[in-house]
């Protein structure tokens, strides 16, 4: 009785790492042609007040998409870490004024701290620039985060749509470990956020 309740625990997981990575991986790629009511540029890091790599590729491909669509208001969601000297958001508005967008463009959101929180955190700021019907937004993150990504943009009332930004791969071994990570965090934010 044991064994085959052990066997069918293990096989449940088993289904559900199969069914949540292949989600994970449906959605790592990119809808780019797809005008929008704001894009949301979401943290990655910093290193002091310098964009992490994961956050660099993130910047660049926004900036690449806001550049093709001017009139498109951009988000820069992120709070400061413990060994950050700015917020993620102060970075992101950074790089993207001195690489030629206006400031008056950027919108800040500069008090979360996990992906939760930085949908939350844009839907207020977002309401309080006017905007209150189901807003559509390009959501820029990361290949492996896209899903969980759109997965909590919806459940805030968003629609979404995906700039998926490469994974650094130095070493090659941690891409499988992120996407590995994100099984965990899909299966938390589901319950949790």
């Amino acid at each position: 009785m044991l064994k085959r309740l052990l066997f069918i625990i293990v096989l449940v997981l088993l289904c559900s790492f199969l069914i949540i990575e292949s989600l994970i991986i449906v959605n790592s790629f990119s809808n780019n042609d797809i005008p929008v009511d704001f894009i949301i540029i979401l943290g990655a890091g910093l290193y002091g007040d310098e964009p992490s790599p994961s956050l660099m590729y993130r910047l660049q491909q926004a900036l690449e998409y806001a550049n093709k669509y001017p009139q498109v208001p951009i988000v820069v969601s992120g709070g400061q870490g413990s060994n950050e000297w700015i917020s993620e958001a102060e970075a992101m508005q950074r790089f993207l004024v001195k690489h030629g967008i206006k400031e008056e463009r950027i919108i800040k959101e500069d008090r979360s701290t996990n992906t939760g929180e930085n949908l939350l955190f844009t839907r207020e700021v977002i309401k309080y620039a006017g905007e209150t019907e189901r807003p559509k937004v390009m959501i820029v993150t990361s290949e492996y985060h896209m899903f969980r990504s759109k997965l909590l943009a919806r459940r805030y009332g968003f629609i979404p749509y995906g700039i998926c930004a490469p994974t650094p791969a130095y070493p090659r071994y941690l891409k499988p470990l992120y996407y590995i990570r994100e099984y965990f965090a899909v299966i938390k934010s589901f319950f949790f956020d």
